[in-house]
């Protein structure tokens, strides 16, 4: 019975150690909700005063919220809402999407998009950071790149949370007008915008409807690049139509020209792989670099993939050492066990103590939701000298009471009573 209980205990422990995460420090999940609202062009004090006063206004009003923190930039603010452990995460992004909703009417109208919300733990930080490049590619469309393909796919690991694009550079015509043309023919900036609103719009046609068919009218009203743009009328003078390209210069470019990552002396775009709590780091970058050819297969040949971060690396390296350390810390135990005992019998058993209660530790920690960490590693070392002390002071009491003639039996029973 022994003997297959302690199989068992064998066998448990080898599955629970293939199926624990590999991190370098534990797993501690906060609950804490961030929020992002964006203005294009609006001042720092006015995202502060327009865009979260009200929304901070509503979000006090919120059960269990421990500290909240703000941080406005030039067409961007972005606040930190972090709950009390006791607070179901959940539970409170609904109350935070209701916060959202009740200060709609005190946000600034011409907002492009309403506020957003994710959950996020202040303790992640990117396992994994990707830079994509191109030397001769404008960099609307390694945006693309990176984003609708790149980013998209790394998603779909397992393990990974989500992908944070840094640097986003998307597309958008970019309409520089001349206000000496524009006076010239009486024409207002409000006008050009009118124009351009009307030209540029997605619904549909309706339906035409004969004896014997009926035809649906479909037409895509969007402009898609500069070149769309330019012949676009705006107004009529004189009986003669004004063009767009007459009174601005339009080009292609990115929405925000004053935001740019530069990789290497390279704007580029940065991916930044967030993990999911309890999943093995190594494995995720393991299977994510593994990605890395096809990604090159997939996009054009002037684009680069290169990697600026690998934190499986240090984590890889420090797990290592420390069972390095956990080997030989049970290696030396055993030696000075065998040195002052001088027994290869009583040496036995300790030693067999040893690699067992570390691999039923690994059981109990897979069910329990641990990781194996630097901290989790240093507490099974320091541990191996208790189980180690125990089993000697054991020991030594069972072989002093065979040294004074008892049995084997008798002597067990004397000596671990």
């Amino acid at each position: 019975m022994t003997s297959l209980v302690m199989l068992a205990i064998l066998l448990f422990g080898i599955l629970g150690y293939r199926d624990l995460a590999v991190s370098d420090l534990p797993n501690v999940d906060f609950p804490t909700i961030q929020v992002s609202a964006g203005l294009p062009g609006a001042s720092p004090e006015t995202m502060a005063s327009s865009v979260a006063t009200p929304l901070e206004k509503q979000f006090t009003t919120i059960a269990g919220l421990d500290s909240m923190t703000s941080t406005s930039a030039l067409g961007n603010t972005r606040i930190t809402l972090q709950f009390n452990l006791s607070r179901n995460l959940d539970s409170a992004a609904l109350d935070v999407q209701s916060a959202i909703s009740a200060a709609a009417n005190q946000l600034p109208a011409n907002m492009p998009f309403p506020p957003t919300f994710r959950k996020v733990n202040p303790a992640d930080q990117p396992i994994f950071l990707m830079a994509v490049t191109s030397p001769t590619l404008p960099l609307y469309d390694v945006d693309k790149y990176a984003e609708d393909l790149i980013a998209e796919q790394i998603s779909m690991v397992p393990g990974v949370a989500e992908v944070d694009v840094n640097g986003t550079a998307k597309y958008a015509v970019r309409i520089g007008l001349n206000p000496q043309a524009l006076a010239s023919r009486q024409i207002g900036i409000d006008q050009v915008t009118q124009a351009i609103q009307n030209a540029n719009v997605n619904m549909p046609m309706g339906t035409l409807y004969g004896a014997h068919k009926a035809y649906n009218i479909e037409s895509n009203g969007q402009l898609s690049d500069a070149a769309v743009y330019r012949p676009l009328i705006i107004a009529y003078r004189n009986g003669a139509p004004v063009k767009l390209d007459q009174v601005a210069t339009v080009s292609d470019g990115v929405q925000d020209e004053y935001v740019v990552n530069w990789i290497n002396n390279v704007p580029g775009i940065m991916l930044a792989v967030l993990r999911q709590p309890g999943t093995n780091t190594i494995d995720i970058v393991k299977d994510i670099r593994k990605l890395i050819p096809r990604f090159y297969s997939m996009v054009p040949p002037s684009i680069y993939l290169s990697v600026e971060y690998d934190r499986s690396v240090p984590i890889h390296e420090s797990v290592t050492d420390v069972k390095f350390t956990l080997l030989l810390a049970i290696f030396l135990v055993v030696l000075v066990i065998f040195l002052f005992l001088r027994n290869a019998s009583a040496t036995l058993i300790p030693s067999m103590a040893l690699p067992m209660s570390i691999m039923g530790t690994f059981a109990v920690m897979y069910v329990l939701g641990y990781t194996i960490d630097n901290l989790s590693l240093l507490a099974l070392t320091l541990s191996v000298g208790f189980v180690v002390d125990d089993a000697i002071v054991m020991l030594e009491n069972i072989v002093r009471h065979m040294e004074m003639g008892k049995g084997p039996l008798q002597a067990a029973l004397d000596g671990s009573s």
